[in-house]
C-alpha cells in the first residue's frame, strides 16, 4: 500500500463530486482534518497500514438494512470488533440484519462499496439511513474514515463530527453496544 505523507488542507486537484463536496464541506464547517491519500482501500486489512500513518484508528463502515430493505442503517464502529447481525438486531429491535445491496449505498449515501464512512450522510438529505456508533467511538479523541471516497482517509476530532457535521447534515448517532469476540470469529450479517 502506498501512503502519501500528512496534509492538513484539501486536495488542490479536481476529485470525484463525492470527495470534492465532502472536502467542501468540511471547509465550510471549519472542520480541521489530517488526510493521506493512498491506494484504493477496499478492506480493514488495507486500511491497518493507513491508520498507522495517522495514528488513528480507521473506523469500520458497515452499510445495513431490514429484510424488506424498508430501512438502512450506517454502522460505524472499531476496526478490531467482529459485526454479528444478533448483536445488533436486538438493539435496533429489527429481526433481521444484512447487508444492503451496493445499489443502495450508491442511491442514498452516494458512495461505492469501500468508500462509505460517516462523512457519507452529507448526501442523505432524505434522512433514509440511521447512523448507528459504537459506543467505544463515542470515547475516542479522534475518528478516522474516508472522504466518500476509498483512495483518501481523514483523521478528525470526534467532537467535530458529532456535534459540527452531524447536525448540520440533520443527522443524529445512535449509540449501540457490540461486544468484542476473539479475532478468530468471522463476520456475520
Amino acid at each position: 500500500m502506498t501512503i502519501s505523507q500528512i496534509f492538513t488542507t484539501p486536495p488542490t486537484d479536481r476529485r470525484e463530486p463525492a470527495e470534492q463536496n465532502c472536502f467542501e464541506l468540511l471547509e465550510k464547517l471549519h472542520i480541521p482534518f489530517e488526510r493521506v491519500e493512498h491506494d484504493p482501500a477496499f478492506t480493514m486489512e488495507d486500511c491497518r497500514e493507513i491508520s498507522e500513518a495517522l495514528y488513528v484508528q480507521v473506523c469500520k463502515n458497515l452499510f445495513l438494512c431490514n429484510r424488506q430493505q424498508t430501512q438502512f442503517y450506517l454502522l460505524c464502529m472499531p476496526a478490531s470488533k467482529t459485526f454479528k447481525t444478533k448483536d445488533l438486531s436486538g438493539q435496533l429491535d429489527v429481526s433481521r440484519l444484512s447487508f444492503a445491496p451496493a445499489e443502495k449505498m450508491q442511491e442514498l449515501l452516494g458512495v461505492t462499496p469501500g468508500s462509505a464512512s460517516i462523512l457519507a450522510l452529507m448526501n442523505d438529505t432524505e434522512h433514509q439511513v440511521q447512523l448507528l456508533i459504537d459506543r467505544t467511538l463515542y470515547s475516542k479523541e479522534y475518528i478516522g474514515c474516508h472522504p466518500c471516497m476509498n483512495t483518501g482517509t481523514l483523521k478528525m476530532e470526534t467532537s467535530d463530527v458529532l456535534n459540527i457535521f452531524l447536525p448540520h447534515c440533520k443527522h443524529k448517532a445512535k449509540m449501540v453496544d457490540l461486544p468484542d469476540y476473539p479475532a478468530h470469529e468471522e463476520e456475520t450479517a
